[in-house]
C-alpha cells in the first residue's frame, strides 16, 4: 500500500502537507486523464491509478467524479492580468482581450482540456458556463454603455474567443494554426470591441 494512504496520527505536523500532496497528485493526474480520455472515459480508478493511489482516496476527497472535475477544472482567467481597462467605452479592450486569452490558451492546457471535454459533456459545458459568467461576466458589465446587456454581450464576445479557442487549439483547423498572433488579434478584435462597447447593435 503506498505511503501516503496510511493516515498519520491525529495533530501530526504531516497530515497537512502530506494532504496537500495527495490532493495535488490526484488533480494532476485528472487534468491529464480528462484531457486525454474526455469525461466519459476517464475513470475514478484510472486516475488513482496515475496518481499512485487508491481510488478511495479519490473519493474521499472529492466525492465523485462530477466532484473531481469540477475542482481539475477550477480555472482563474486572470484578468487582472488585463492592463489599461477602465470604467466605461474603453477603446482597447477588445484587442486587450484576444491577446489575453490567446495567452490563457497558450499557457493552460486545462483551459484547452475543459473546452475539448465541454463540447461533447454536459457537465464540463456547464463548468465553462460557470467561469465565464462569474469572471468574464463583471469585466463586461464595467466596459459596456448599457450594464443590462452586459450577459448578452459577454455572450456574444465569448463566441468569437471560443470558436477561434476551438478552431486553433482543438480542432487545429490549418489556416487558424498558422495565423499569427497578430493576425489573429488583427481579425477579431474589432468584432469582440463593438461587442463589448458599441452603443447599440
Amino acid at each position: 500500500m503506498p505511503e501516503n494512504l496510511t493516515p498519520p496520527a491525529h495533530g501530526s505536523g504531516a497530515t497537512p502537507r502530506r494532504s496537500d500532496a495527495t490532493r495535488a497528485a490526484i488533480l494532476e493526474a485528472a487534468r491529464e486523464r480528462f484531457a486525454a480520455d474526455g469525461y466519459e472515459r476517464a475513470t475514478i480508478r484510472a486516475i488513482a491509478r496515475d496518481a499512485g493511489i487508491d481510488p478511495s482516496m479519490v473519493m474521499r476527497y472529492y466525492g465523485n467524479k462530477e466532484g473531481l472535475f469540477a475542482a481539475a477544472s477550477e480555472i482563474d482567467l486572470r484578468f487582472d492580468e488585463l492592463p489599461g481597462i477602465r470604467i466605461g467605452a474603453d477603446q482597447h479592450v477588445g484587442a486587450a482581450l484576444v491577446s489575453h486569452f490567446l495567452d490563457r490558451w497558450e499557457r493552460d492546457d486545462v483551459l484547452t482540456a475543459l473546452l475539448r471535454v465541454g463540447v461533447t459533456n454536459d457537465a464540463a459545458a456547464r463548468r465553462m458556463q460557470e467561469i465565464f459568467k462569474e469572471q468574464l461576466g463583471p469585466l463586461v458589465a464595467a466596459v459596456c454603455p448599457v450594464p443590462e446587456e452586459a450577459p448578452r454581450r459577454a455572450s456574444l464576445a465569448a463566441s468569437q474567443i471560443l470558436g477561434m479557442a476551438l478552431a486553433r487549439y482543438v480542432l487545429r483547423f490549418p489556416p487558424a494554426v498558422e495565423m499569427t498572433r497578430e493576425e489573429v488579434i488583427a481579425w477579431l478584435a474589432p468584432t469582440v470591441q463593438r461587442y463589448l462597447t458599441a452603443a447599440e447593435a
